[in-house]
């Protein structure tokens, strides 16, 4: 219901399929693929762990501002403070994605009711839609290529949006009875870097805010990243996990299975998690 290509019913069953068991469905500030995915994993035998991806922004270095996205696993959705703040982040990037559309149509013939016709009703609006709409156009042949290079975030197109404060949503998640893990961490960290440039007070803020967690395993979390990574985890007792973040067949080069999270770690997140219980 975000920036998949599949249904939540349709990717249960391709996860079925790929010979997943367990699957996360994590969609961009909305639980409203929730109900879909669990019925079709009763239908499928795939235990569905319903949760989100909540967009967050975090200052870091005093005057640098950076996206963080923070899954939530088992939030209680209609927890007040947590439904309140999502509504405002959609909000602001429907508004967000008007302005990117009036800046290419000054020049490429997109119109906003061309990015509306490729969003299921009631889906989270963000920059795969209009990914989306300059492929059928024929502007660029994939969404990777829209992305890098029209929809890039130093393109004259982009515009950047709301999102709640990193350790905010780490508080809203924490109240809604969810675990809050990081996702993807540390996707733009050099391949040349060394180890001292990784951005340790940026962890030590959101461990202290609360940070349940750190997803290692993904393929764009940097190799030279992750021992560090599994350090840090250990020594703060933080729950790891993996994921394919998927989105879809021709959403994303991701595929279904390709990292996966612990059985010991999954335990983990459902004793840690009070405000939903996940389906047998």
């Amino acid at each position: 219901m975000s920036d998949g290509l599949d249904t939540p019913a349709e990717l249960v069953q391709n996860a079925a399929k790929a010979g997943v068991t367990t699957l996360a469905i994590t969609d961009h500030d909305t639980t409203l693929g929730w109900d879909e995915a669990i019925i079709a994993g009763r239908q499928h035998q795939v235990r569905v762990i319903p949760g989100i991806e909540v967009s967050t922004r975090q200052l870091i270095g005093g005057n640098r501002s950076i996206s963080v996205h923070i899954l939530a696993y088992l939030p209680d959705p209609t927890n007040s403070a947590l439904v309140q703040e999502l509504e405002k982040t959609r909000r602001s990037r429907i508004e967000r994605a008007k302005k990117m559309v009036a800046l290419l149509a000054e020049d490429y013939p997109i119109t906003w009711e061309m990015v509306l016709a490729h969003l299921p009703e009631g889906s989270t609006v963000g920059r795969p839609a209009l990914a989306d709409t300059l492929v059928s156009m024929g502007v660029v042949p994939t969404r990777s290529d829209a992305f890098t290079s029209i929809l890039h975030s130093h393109s004259r197109y982009y515009v950047s949006d709301y999102s709640v404060d990193t350790t905010d949503a780490i508080a809203l998640i924490r109240g809604a009875g969810g675990v809050s893990v990081i996702a993807h961490p540390l996707i733009d960290f050099p391949a040349g870097a060394s180890m001292t440039d990784l951005p340790a007070e940026f962890f030590k803020i959101l461990i202290g805010a609360g940070l349940n967690g750190i997803e290692i395993e993904h393929r764009s979390v940097p190799k030279q990243a992750k021992q560090w990574l599994k350090n840090l985890a250990v020594k703060h007792n933080l729950i790891t996990t993996g994921s394919s973040d998927y989105h879809g067949i021709d959403g994303k080069d991701n595929r279904l299975g390709e990292n996966r999270t612990e059985p010991a770690m999954l335990q983990r997140i459902l004793d840690q998690a009070s405000g939903f219980e996940a389906p047998l």
